[in-house]
């Protein structure tokens, strides 16, 4: 079996293989993909990020969420290595996180619980189609979304895995904490996952 940390290497390499061509069409794919899902066009508050080290990246769906007028909003780590979520717009100054990692620059009462949200689009390094999403390794998405896995409890927002189609595995292995993804997107398809039941 394939350990989490040789297919982050593994993707790792697929992602900076990549030429900028190459990731301009998968990432206008992807958006294409989206704009073709009913909770995509109904969401009125969407968390994306903003992409790293060749990761699929959101920025078309975020500029047509700007321009459709709906709420984009990014990850911000908070302390128990959990995320709230802040606005973004194209005029939102950023400053980099204890990773190096763009976030809004904004006063704490304007940021979102993970409760208040539509819909996230999450980044991960693999994905299976029941929605296992193997994630860069800090558990921040599993811990802040963590109430989703209660039978009975609240289940804002949607998640919605997003990456490039070569970024799927048939041999992942979820923990107990991981949060499974409901949709995953990629340049190529629209997965509704599967229940493991």
């Amino acid at each position: 079996m394939t350990s989490p940390a040789d297919i982050r290497a593994e993707v790792r390499r697929q992602r900076q293989a990549l030429s900028e061509a190459q990731r301009n069409t998968a990432a206008q794919a992807l958006f294409d993909g989206l704009r073709g899902c009913p909770f995509f066009l109904k969401a009125r508050r969407t968390a994306a990020y903003l992409a790293q080290d060749g990761e699929i990246d959101p920025r078309p769906a975020i500029e047509h969420l700007w321009q459709s007028g709906r709420e984009v909003y990014l990850p911000v780590l908070q302390p128990g290595s959990r995320l709230a979520f802040a606005p973004f717009t194209s005029t939102t100054q950023l400053k980099p996180n204890r990773f190096g990692i763009g976030e809004p620059d904004v006063d704490a009462r304007q940021l979102l619980s993970p409760r208040q949200l539509d819909l996230v689009l999450a980044p991960l390094v693999a994905f299976d189609s029941h929605g296992h999403r193997l994630g860069m390794g800090g558990g921040y998405y599993d811990r802040t979304f963590s109430y989703l896995l209660r039978s009975g409890s609240w289940q804002r927002p949607l998640l919605t895995g997003i990456a490039y189609d070569f970024q799927e595995r048939t041999n992942m292995q979820p923990q107990a904490w991981d949060v499974p993804m409901r949709y995953i997107i990629t340049d190529q398809t629209v997965i509704k996952c599967k229940d493991e039941t």
